[in-house]
């Protein structure tokens, strides 16, 4: 049996424990089956943020006319976009491998990792131990018990980056970020987008008026059926035909399309780890269970990322690896002091078209936690540039009216993702409140504006 100072279950996020150990002088053994990076630059933010790139142009070259620009896509070049994508991840992945292959304290374990007992990892022929292990292991697509679906054969974030060109109709199964945002990329390649989701609600994490907004604009260019169930997949004069039961009234409706693509949730990668066998305990989806300094149930282990269920970004999952690699270099030097993870200003965007973004609770999340809270809202069209851009968007902030503690803000419209950080480095400011907002002077006209007028627009509700 090898044994190591460290073991780290997974090359995403769990690549940068691996790393701050390794620079702390400690033997670590990685164990990854699959292409070093994990989901984020394999099958997640950047090969679909290439493709979505190309997207977001389509749509600003239609939207001209509305600004006395006709002008219009003369083609698109499919094979190209998909080519530049997989280059750009090879290359990235490439980098990566030749740099763990020159590290000597790492050795790269290229197999799926069982647990076997305490603290014992088989690897393929091998077994490891560590007093120190690290999971951080994953997900993948969950496939809902739809009758006919797996005989239907479908795509899911992995299997749709290897297309050569695209279907000329599709349906996805799903209504959150992932069947929202690859609703936003095909449609605009020009493909016939049927969007399929079970919630009532199209993108049901959001703030409701930011839903509702999206549901209008994305309904634009692609066909939207929200409160579905999906029960049955048939395949006739070759195309993929699913049936669903509308869930408020019992209506049976049928979608035909060429193609399916599988967007309806995630599961944990723990059924083929079984940390059990180690103490690990999950709840019962198979999600890790962690505290809030991401040890798991068994001493000497610790969760981060997708595995642990919570907010399923890379750079939350960077920032439990930042967590994770200061408790773990503590207790090798012998230390007791442990960081705690908060969570309470998580950002997040979503790539459609408008784009969407978000940090803290939502206003329905807020008067559930029994805040007594003030709204604030202001549409884009409210300030000069927004005027100019003749853009439908809106900011929506969320505060505690006692405290002035921000909450959430939340944004529909251009550059949603970089309006919410702004509030985000706020959130994580000293005293979090609105106060910096209402000192400040606001560059003007500039988009940002938006953000100042919706804490300016603060009424009790």
């Amino acid at each position: 049996m090898d044994k190591y100072d460290v073991i780290v279950i997974g090359s995403g996020a769990g690549l940068i424990v691996a790393q701050r150990a390794v620079f702390e002088g400690l033997r670590v053994a990685l164990v990854e089956h699959g292409p070093l990076g994990g989901t984020c630059l394999n099958t997640g933010c950047i090969p679909s943020k290439m493709l979505i790139h190309p997207a977001d142009i389509v749509r600003v070259i239609e939207d001209g006319g509305r600004l006395g620009i006709k002008a219009h896509v003369d083609s698109i070049d499919f094979e190209f976009i998909m080519k530049r994508m997989r280059d750009l991840i090879e290359t990235e992945r490439g980098e990566m491998e030749k740099a763990i292959g020159e590290e000597e304290l790492l050795h790269w374990y290229r197999s799926t990792g069982v647990f076997v007992g305490d603290h014992v990892i088989r690897v393929g022929d091998d077994e490891i131990t560590a007093p120190w292990i690290v999971i951080g292991a994953g997900a993948r697509t969950l496939v809902p018990p739809v009758a006919g679906l797996s005989e239907a054969g479908y795509l899911d974030n992995v299997s749709v980056f290897s297309l050569e060109r695209p279907p000329e109709s599709l349906i996805i199964l799903g209504g959150g970020y992932i069947a929202c945002e690859f609703g936003h990329f095909f449609s605009a390649m020009g493909t016939d987008v049927t969007i399929v989701g079970r919630n009532p609600r199209l993108l049901k994490s959001e703030d409701h008026e930011i839903s509702d907004m999206a549901l209008r604009a994305l309904s634009r260019h692609m066909r939207i059926h929200t409160n579905m169930e999906a029960i049955r997949v048939d395949l006739e004069d070759g195309k993929k035909v699913v049936t669903a039961i509308d869930r408020s009234g019992g209506e049976t409706l049928s979608f035909r399309g060429d193609e399916i693509l599988l967007a309806a949730g995630r599961r944990p990668n723990t059924d083929m780890l079984h940390p059990e066998k180690t103490g690990v305990e999950m709840d019962r989806a198979g999600w890790i269970r962690v505290n809030e300094h991401l040890e798991t149930t068994a001493p000497g282990i610790w969760a981060l990322g997708d595995v642990i269920g919570k907010h399923m970004f890379r750079h939350t999952a960077n920032y439990e690896a930042s967590i994770v690699a200061h408790n773990l270099i503590s207790a090798a030097r012998g230390e007791k002091e442990k960081a705690k993870v908060d969570y309470h200003a998580v950002p997040h965007a979503i790539f459609t078209y408008p784009q969407i973004a978000g940090v803290g609770m939502t206003e329905e999340q807020a008067r559930a936690s029994g805040y007594d809270i003030l709204v604030g809202r202001a549409r884009y069209k409210q300030t000069a540039m927004g005027y100019a851009m003749d853009e439908d968007g809106m900011a929506k902030a969320i505060v505690d009216a006692r405290s002035g503690r921000i909450l959430g803000f939340h944004v529909i419209g251009s550059s949603a993702p970089e309006l919410v950080q702004q509030v985000t480095y706020l959130m994580n400011a000293e005293n979090q409140d609105v106060t910096p907002m209402a000192r400040s002077q606001v560059i003007h006209p500039a988009i940002s504006e938006v953000v100042a007028r919706a804490f300016g627009n603060l009424q009790g509700s």
